[in-house]
């Protein structure tokens, strides 16, 4: 009805285009072939941080650009109790635009938000906080990375003076006699990554992994330390213990190159072995095999990922971990470092050019002076125009619609209404506001919420930057064109800014945006200057920072000084504090959620997919078979989860592989298996990010 099957412009058969996966940060390079039925086929690329290899979801990506739910014409409706239907171009950006200045005569300025994604290419990242703060004059601007990698980023901020996911390749993994991994199971989530690891192990190397569940990754790890979720500073605390007891700390290293390990010191020695093994479930004899193999390593790394992260103690969880890399000297040496294994296909370069609600490109930060005169004049405004920061993803979610709050909002790249945590609130909110606009390529949970959807380009029908894990800036080329009616975000942000007086400022092309994008992050931590599109071609991408274009590039970070004013890290006084909510007698289990193989972020392209939606078809939550007993439980039985935000339908799934205490859902379904129905939104006092790995559930039997 709303939707018909996109008209994708004809292309000759055995052409083939060189490109990158849709998906997670890993960016796998891929090649796209034309077949004579007009589609397209995936084929292998060797590019470094894949080596040829693809997870299903790569190998079956091209399904979505002709699939029938595509959107393909701007949909409308008058009324919220009305369906919507089909409208032109210039009667949804008219809407939109009058709706902006309502909004903005009524409330102000910050009546009107901008929520974007953590996938978008550098160039629109760029661009939706360009658009904000110079368009709307906005402060109301974030993104769900902030749910993703704000933690570990600010933690690397305070302790390095700078935040890139990974400081070195991929590749440097294989030369790392011992790693650390914490809250990550690569093997499902990212698994052509594991050739890496799969090569470490080769040469003799050794991997520990941190995990509330028993994963694919753990098992193919030396060591498995299942900690009791929410504990991870007090494991990290307490294997600094045993180093600095055991003697494996590198003083020289300490002081030639940090400071403040003293007052760390004093705090390690509280997380003595045998208390560590009861805050955290993890046994003492484990504990010292894990910092001998860290210890006694002549190259290591420690790798966090959304475990840790995704508490309301997450910089802290991060920052302790930081704390024993620095010790054991493992850090800003060839094949040792930290590094935070960012998750979003875009959610490194997403995070750097001013999609944040306090930044501005080039990870320049907005309540700096120097920085808002730097980026004013690459803007040809004036400093003293630019909004200062606004508020966090989930505090102005939590605020639409209320007093004082954003009461227009405009998405693009995100599905709040699956990924959000305490999903039910933050659906009500957008019932709330005033007027919701999409920018989406399916009618997603959020969009179909909203006043005005508009169809929008996919990966393969548009040119643009992305940045993957390691820093590595990369080019997506174009392959087809979109389908006739449907526009690419930045031709959207360019017409919208017309309407509002401000076109000179936003062009449609991506070359020209990235150029300027170049300029305003010159200088900056995420210096792109020397970045050209040519050069990435050239190179298979090209690593920040880069400033300038006889620059090489920046594999790795750290190895002469930090960027920190003197050139050391910081180390940070880090005492354990529990989870925001901790199981009682109403609910006396843990729940922690996460992805699965088959499915990626809120679903709304993957449950799209034939192969991918068999693989994976319905919610489910994982719990072990003896709490299932207590619960009268069976495999395949449908179960209520109940938190005190709110209560969600599964189907029960039975695996001695999860700690007794403890239930796992993974968050990518909609409806009433949503994950983040009962997820707890308490925010980490930092980096903002809500407490997605942590919170007190109860199970039932049963969907009544």
């Amino acid at each position: 009805m709303l939707l018909q099957q996109p008209d994708i412009e004809a292309h000759p058969a055995g052409r083939t285009c060189r490109t990158h996966c849709p998906y997670c940060s890993l960016q796998c390079g891929m090649t796209l072939a034309s077949a004579e039925s007009g589609g397209w086929t995936v084929g292998a690329r060797d590019f470094p941080t894949n080596r040829g290899g693809l997870c299903q979801k790569g190998w079956t990506s091209t399904e979505l650009l002709a699939h029938p739910d595509r959107l393909t014409t701007p949909l409308v409706r008058d009324r919220r109790s009305e369906p919507f239907r089909r409208a032109s171009w210039d009667e949804a950006m008219t809407r939109i635009a009058e709706a902006i200045g309502r909004t903005q005569q009524r409330y102000g300025p910050d009546g009107v938000g901008m929520f974007g994604g953590g996938g978008l290419t550098n160039e629109k990242a760029y661009a939706l906080g360009k658009f904000a703060r110079v368009a709307l004059r906005t402060s109301q601007i974030d993104y769900n990375g902030r749910f993703c990698m704000s933690s570990a980023a600010a933690a690397s901020i305070k302790a390095f003076g700078a935040d890139r996911g990974l400081p070195f390749p991929l590749a440097d993994i294989a030369g790392a006699a011992t790693v650390l991994l914490v809250g990550s199971n690569l093997a499902e989530t990212m698994p052509p990554v594991m050739q890496h690891f799969q090569e470490q192990k080769d040469r003799g190397g050794s991997l520990i992994v941190v995990d509330p569940r028993a994963t694919p990754t753990s098992a193919a790890s030396t060591l498995h330390l299942q900690l009791t979720p929410g504990t991870d500073s007090a494991l990290a605390n307490g294997l600094l213990n045993i180093a600095i007891k055991e003697g494996y700390v590198d003083q020289a290293f300490i002081a030639e190159r940090t400071i403040d390990f003293k007052i760390v010191r004093r705090i390690a020695a509280f997380y003595w072995p045998s208390r560590v093994e009861r805050m955290t479930g993890v046994p003492e004899r484990q504990l010292y095999q894990a910092a001998k193999l860290l210890g006694k390593a002549p190259t290591a790394m420690i790798l966090t990922a959304r475990g840790p992260e995704q508490q309301s103690n997450g910089v802290n969880n991060v920052l302790s971990f930081i704390n024993l890399a620095l010790a054991l000297g493992k850090v800003g040496k060839p094949h040792c470092g930290y590094g935070c294994l960012t998750g979003q296909g875009n959610g490194q370069g997403g995070r750097e050019h001013g999609q944040k609600a306090d930044q501005l490109p080039g990870y320049r930060k907005l309540d700096n002076a120097e920085h808002r005169r730097h980026i004013a004049q690459v803007w040809g405004v004036s400093d003293q125009d630019l909004p200062n920061p606004g508020q966090s993803a989930y505090e102005m979610l939590d605020a639409m619609g209320q007093e004082g709050g954003v009461r227009a909002l405009l998405v693009f790249g995100s599905n709040l209404a699956v990924s959000a945590p305490r999903a039910a609130h933050v659906e009500q909110r957008l019932k709330d506001l005033d007027f919701l606009a999409v920018s989406d390529f399916f009618l997603s949970e959020t969009a179909e919420l909203a006043d005005v959807v508009l169809p929008t380009a996919q990966w393969a029908e548009e040119e643009g930057t992305m940045t993957n894990l390691e820093g590595r800036v990369i080019l997506r080329e174009r392959a087809v064109q979109p389908p006739s009616g449907v526009r690419t975000d930045l031709e959207i942000l360019a017409d919208l800014a017309g309407r509002l007086g401000y076109g000179r400022y936003f062009p449609p092309e991506p070359a020209a945006v990235f150029e300027e994008l170049r300029r305003a992050s010159a200088g900056g931590v995420a210096d792109y200057a020397g970045v050209t599109y040519q050069r990435i071609r050239d190179n298979n991408g090209l690593f920040w920072p880069c400033p300038a274009e006889d620059h090489p590039g920046t594999p790795r970070m750290f190895l002469d000084r930090f960027a920190t004013a003197d050139g050391r890290a910081r180390f940070h006084a880090i005492r354990f504090q529990p989870p925001a909510e901790e199981p009682d007698d109403d609910y006396p289990l843990y729940l922690t959620t996460g992805r699965i193989m088959s499915q990626y972020q809120s679903g709304t392209q993957t449950r799209r997919v034939a192969a991918l939606r068999e693989s994976a078809p319905e919610a489910f939550v994982q719990i072990h078979p003896s709490m299932a007993r207590t619960y009268g439980i069976g495999e395949g039985d449908a179960v209520r989860l109940r938190t005190r935000r709110g209560e969600a339908t599964l189907i029960a799934r039975l695996t001695p592989s999860i700690r007794m205490d403890t239930l796992f859902a993974p968050f990518h379904f909609a409806g009433s298996g949503r994950a983040n129905l009962l997820t707890n939104p308490a925010l980490d006092p930092v980096s903002r990010m809500p407490e997605f790995k942590v919170c007190a559930v109860r199970i039932e039997k049963g969907n009544s």
